[in-house]
C-alpha cells in the first residue's frame, strides 16, 4: 500500500506530497532521544488540539479539523479510541467533543441488533469490531499525515465516576455479554506482580481489552504518523467518590493522600497492555512508540512506576521539574493535557515555553474552541475549565518554530548557561559552542549573565507572542568569564536565540 507522507521544509512545516511506501514511524531521535525523529528530520510536538473526540464522534468534520491544525502551525494531536466516551456537561466543559450527541458515538465494537445502549441506539457486541469504526480513525490518521501531523492514539481512559460508567461500552448494561465487570475502579488493573499470560483470568473485562488493543495495532501498522498510549490518567479512579480534582490547586509531591500516582495494580495492568502491543508488533513491519501516562504536575519517575517498553513519558499538567527531575531517563517527557487554569492564553503559553525549554519534547493543550461546527477552533464562547484560541495556537506556533530553527537533535537542557538573571526565571536547552535557546519570564529589561563558550556570538530577543525580533547584537565572551547580555523591554516573557558566529 501506498501513501502520501510530509516533510518538514524550513520552519514552516510545508508539505511535499509523494508517492512512495510510508517510512518507518516516528521514533526516539537516534542521537538524543529528548527528541522524536520523524520523516528523517528531528522533531518537538507542540499542539492546542480539540478535546480527543475527533473519531468517536461522528458530527465532528475532522478533515476541516486537520486543515486548521496544519494552517496554524500545529504538528500534533491526541485522540481517543472510544473505549470511554463522556456525557455532555463532564467537567464542565459545555460543547465537549468527547461527548457525543444521543445516538453519534462511534465506538470501535459493532452494535449488536438489541436496543438499550445508554446513550442512544443498540448495544455493543463486544464480539464484534465496527467496520465504519475503522474507516473512521484510518481516515483521520492518514488525513494527519498528509498534513504533518502525527496522532497520539490512546487506548484506554480512567472511568472517574458512576455518569461516566453508565456510559462506558463495557458497562454490562450497555454490551450484550453483560460483561463481568465487579468494579469499575478495578477496570484497568491487575494484581501486582499478575505475569501477561495470566492477566485473563485475574480481569474479568482483560480479554476484550487485549483483543481491542491487537486489533488496532494490526489495522494501524501501516501509518507512520502514530504512537500510542496505553492509558488516560490511570491515578485517577483512585479519587474518593465525589471527589473532583482541579489539578491548578495542587502541589502533588505534598499531597498527603498522593492519588495522582497510580497504584501498583495500575502499573500491572498496564505492564500487560504494553507487552501485548510489542507482541502483535513483533510479527508486523513497523514498531510504534508507546507512551505511559504516568502522574500529574511533576514525579521523580524510578522503575516502579514504569512500563518497559514505553519510550515517552507522559505528565498531564506539568511543571518544568517533571522533565528536569527525569533528564536521565533517556525517553521523550511529555506533557500531553493541560487545560484546566481558565480561558485565558498566557497561562498555557507560559506553560508550554517552560516545559519544552526545559527539555521537554512534547506539549498539548486542550483547545476547546474546536467543537461541533466549529472544526476551525472558533468557539472562543465556549464555556469549559480551559481556553484555546487562534491567538494562542499562532503564539504556540512561535514556540514550534524557534525550536526548529535549530539543529534541534544537538539541544540539550543546560541548568548552567545562565549564571545571573535579577527578576527573572529562565529555562534553557544547549548545542555547546555553537546555539543556545533561551526562555526568559518574568519583567524585562534585565541583564542576563551567560556562561558562553570563548567567541563572538549573535543573540537575538524574540517576542514569544509574535516572533518579532525586538533586538540583536553581537557578544564577545571572553574565556572565564560570564557575558552581560541585556534584554530590551518586555512585559511578560521573552526568548533568546544565540548563535556562534
Amino acid at each position: 500500500m501506498t501513501m502520501k507522507t510530509a516533510s518538514f521544509v524550513s520552519l514552516g512545516f510545508a508539505l511535499i506530497a509523494t508517492t512512495v511506501c510510508a517510512a518507518p514511524p516516528i521514533r526516539l531521535h537516534p542521537d538524543n532521544p529528548r527528541w522524536f525523529q520523524w520523516q528523517g528530520q528531528a522533531v518537538a510536538l507542540v499542539t492546542s488540539a480539540e478535546h480527543y473526540g475527533a473519531v468517536l464522534n461522528r458530527d465532528f468534520d475532522f478533515v476541516r479539523y486537520l486543515e486548521t491544525l496544519q494552517r496554524d502551525g500545529m504538528n500534533y494531536t491526541r485522540i481517543f479510541a472510544g473505549s470511554y466516551v463522556e456525557p455532555p456537561g463532564a467537567f464542565g466543559i459545555q460543547r465537549n467533543t468527547l461527548a457525543p450527541a444521543a445516538g453519534r458515538f462511534l465506538a470501535p465494537w459493532a452494535r449488536s441488533d438489541q436496543p438499550g445502549y445508554a446513550s442512544g441506539g443498540n448495544k455493543f457486541d463486544l464480539s464484534r469490531f465496527s467496520d465504519d469504526y475503522l474507516a473512521r480513525l484510518k481516515d483521520f490518521i492518514g488525513e494527519a499525515g498528509r498534513r504533518g501531523v502525527v496522532v497520539e492514539l490512546t487506548f484506554f481512559c480512567a472511568t472517574y465516576n458512576e455518569k461516566q460508567w453508565s456510559l462506558h461500552p463495557l458497562n454490562p448494561a450497555n454490551n450484550i455479554q453483560s460483561l463481568n465487570v465487579p468494579e469499575w475502579r478495578k477496570l484497568h488493573t491487575l494484581p501486582p506482580g499478575t505475569l501477561p499470560e495470566n492477566a485473563r483470568a485475574a480481569s474479568p473485562a482483560f480479554e476484550v481489552q487485549e483483543a481491542l488493543v491487537r486489533w488496532l495495532v494490526r489495522e494501524l501498522n501501516e501509518f507512520d504518523n502514530l504512537f500510542y498510549e496505553i492509558q488516560n490518567e490511570p491515578w485517577a479512579d483512585n479519587r474518593l467518590p465525589g471527589e473532583v480534582i482541579n489539578p491548578y490547586l495542587l502541589d502533588r509531591p505534598t499531597w498527603p493522600n498522593a492519588v495522582e500516582i497510580p497504584t501498583a495494580e495500575t502499573v500491572a495492568w498496564q505492564r500487560a497492555i504494553a507487552r501485548i502491543i510489542a507482541d502483535e508488533e513483533s510479527r508486523l513491519p513497523n514498531r510504534h512508540l508507546i507512551a505511559q501516562n504516568v502522574a500529574n504536575f511533576r514525579l521523580a519517575v524510578n522503575d516502579d512506576d514504569l512500563v518497559p517498553e514505553a519510550s515517552i513519558v507522559n505528565f498531564h499538567y506539568a511543571y518544568p521539574e517533571a522533565v528536569e527531575w527525569n533528564r536521565g531517563l533517556k525517553r521523550v517527557i511529555g506533557c500531553d493535557e493541560t487545560g484546566f487554569a481558565g480561558q485565558g492564553d498566557a497561562h498555557y503559553r507560559r506553560q508550554a515555553w517552560r516545559f519544552m525549554l526545559s527539555g521537554g519534547a512534547l506539549f498539548n493543550n486542550l483547545d476547546y474552541s474546536f467543537t461541533v461546527g466549529h472544526e476551525d477552533g472558533s468557539d472562543t464562547a465556549n464555556q469549559a475549565p480551559g481556553g484555546g484560541s487562534p491567538a494562542l495556537r499562532q503564539q504556540l506556533k512561535v514556540l514550534s518554530e524557534f525550536l526548529h530553527g535549530f539543529e534541534l537533535a544537538r539541544l540539550h537542557p543546560d541548568p548552567l548557561l545562565v549564571a545571573r538573571a535579577p527578576g527573572v526565571v529562565t529555562h534553557a536547552l544547549s548545542d555547546p559552542g555553537n546555539a543556545h535557546a533561551i526562555y526568559v519570564q518574568g519583567r524585562g529589561p534585565t541583564t542576563l549573565m551567560l556562561n558562553l563558550a570563548e567567541g563572538t556570538w549573535t543573540a537575538e530577543w524574540i517576542s514569544v507572542e509574535d516572533a518579532r525580533v525586538l533586538r540583536r547584537e553581537t557578544v564577545v565572551a571572553k574565556k572565564g568569564e560570564a557575558s552581560a547580555l541585556a534584554s530590551p523591554g518586555f512585559t511578560d516573557a521573552a526568548a533568546v536565540r544565540i548563535l556562534a558566529n
